[in-house]
């Protein structure tokens, strides 16, 4: 390994493995290649300075070894089938037969090295995103080494100088290859404890993303920029996206990366949370507040943590309502309030599977059993314990039970509600309730009003005329 060091030393940048002696390629580490979208066990590690490991929403950690006191992995750029969501599958690119790639976690102070072998069809490159290493190692093809061609195995190192949460990413056809799904998780962990950085029972990590994938469709469409159809969770949309299990009392710790479009106000029921740390470090502790919803920018992380001490189903999601649909389509009209009565049915008689959609909202849909294209999600699904869930893309569960085993991450099933606390229909006898009958005021009145009122009528829309 004498001679590998010594080209690091002269060259300081990312460079191709082919320049390194063959004694040393020889020694290149035999990728891992997991095709599972099961949310894998926490990889304990068994080499190097020990440390809490990570649990990958959906995901899992790319295994190392230990060369000469160096953490080394491979990294294989390469298409993959990228299950979303069970009988819908999507033609992605990502590293090492997923998307995103396997998670890497380091401790503070690892030298780390990490061979990256291309086999996509055009060039490409990664960014350590949020990390301090030297600028040859920042991974932007043509500006701080070449592009990693077609074939080719390129070699980083650098040396992991502080703890937090960062990812990894393209930059090479970045809007190509990250909307094809070309991203990955990254933890460095911190070699002892530290002021900032609080003890958890459970840390899990996940990717915010999206596609535009036409219903029956494979590939995702690279030129969209905002009009997406699926937010998902480490390219997974529910019912595919795991929930997290986690025993009544621990401390939870989510880490969360964007790499969409748009922001992402997450939002988490029954408890609240504070926001410990972003891709550029722990926030101080004077700074944190409580907060049940956070946004989620374009490119940011965000570490959120909380103690679970209510046990239950708690919905997790994104608080866009579109962000929480499948495959949803932009041109539709609304036909709430449309009367259909008799022009349905003669339609019926022309087209047997007609049938009348949105007349009184979307929650018939997902009762609907109209065929849809092959390899298409529903738009809301999920089956809970009381019926419909009615979502989908960025949703899923907090499980939190007081018979949940330290370090057991299995779904324990659904939440067995004490007698008298779930909400049900009343028998009783109602008064009227109150309403409010005042069209309210305004700052500014009109001058001259209309010498009568307009009630609207409703009139079945037409096109979206351009829109």
């Amino acid at each position: 390994m004498n001679s590998r060091r010594q080209f690091f030393a002269m060259a300081g940048g990312a460079v191709a493995a082919a320049s390194v002696s063959r004694v040393a390629m020889a020694a290149l580490p035999e990728p891992v290649i997991q095709t599972s979208a099961e949310t894998m066990a926490p990889l304990m590690p068994d080499t190097g300075r020990p440390y809490k490991p990570v649990v990958t929403l959906n995901g899992w950690t790319c295994p190392w070894r230990m060369n000469n006191g160096v953490k080394e992995f491979h990294l294989v750029a390469e298409p993959v089938v990228r299950e979303m969501a069970p009988g819908f599958k999507a033609h992605l690119w990502g590293y090492n037969g997923q998307s995103p790639g396997p998670t890497i976690e380091v401790v503070e102070g690892d030298r780390v090295r990490i061979f990256v072998t291309n086999r996509l069809p055009e060039h490409t490159s990664i960014h350590w995103h949020g990390q301090r290493l030297p600028n040859g190692m920042d991974g932007v093809s043509g500006l701080t080494q070449k592009a990693i061609p077609a074939g080719k195995t390129f070699v980083y190192e650098f040396v992991a100088r502080r703890p937090g949460t960062f990812m990894y990413h393209p930059h090479a056809d970045e809007m190509t290859q990250m909307a094809m799904g070309m991203m990955g998780f990254w933890v460095t962990h911190p070699k002892a404890r530290h002021p900032l950085i609080d003890e958890v029972q459970r840390d899990f990590c996940f990717l915010l993303n999206a596609y535009d994938i036409e219903p029956g469709a494979y590939t995702p469409k690279v030129m969209t920029m905002l009009d997406f159809n699926l937010w998902s969770w480490n390219s997974r949309i529910f019912p595919g996206i795991d929930s997290l299990n986690v025993r009544l009392g621990d401390k939870v710790r989510l880490r969360i990366g964007n790499l969409t479009m748009t922001n992402h106000p997450m939002h988490l029921h029954g408890h609240e949370f504070v926001v410990t740390g972003t891709d550029g470090g722990p926030t101080p502790k004077a700074a944190r507040w409580p907060e049940v919803t956070t946004d989620i920018a374009v490119g940011q992380m965000r570490q959120l943590e909380f103690v679970a001490d209510e046990e239950g189903d708690w919905a997790f999601h994104c608080h866009k309502s579109h962000h929480t649909m499948n495959a949803m389509g932009h041109n539709l009209p609304t036909m709430i309030g449309v009367d259909h009565r008799g022009m349905a049915g003669k339609i019926a008689r022309l087209i047997p599977d007609y049938m009348v959609m949105g007349e009184r909202g979307m929650a018939d849909m997902t009762e609907m059993e109209m065929p849809i294209p092959d390899n298409t999600a529903p738009m809301m699904t999920g089956q809970g314990p009381f019926g419909s869930v009615e979502m989908g893309g960025m949703f899923s569960v907090l499980k939190v039970r007081r018979n949940q085993k330290p370090g057991d991450y299995r779904n324990p099933g659904w939440y067995k509600h004490p007698p008298g606390t779930v909400a049900s229909e009343y028998q009783g006898a109602l008064a009227e309730p109150a309403r409010s009958s005042s069209g309210g005021g305004a700052a500014m009145p009109r001058a001259q009003q209309p010498a009568q009122q307009v009630e609207v009528q409703v009139r079945k829309p037409g096109g979206h005329g351009g829109h």
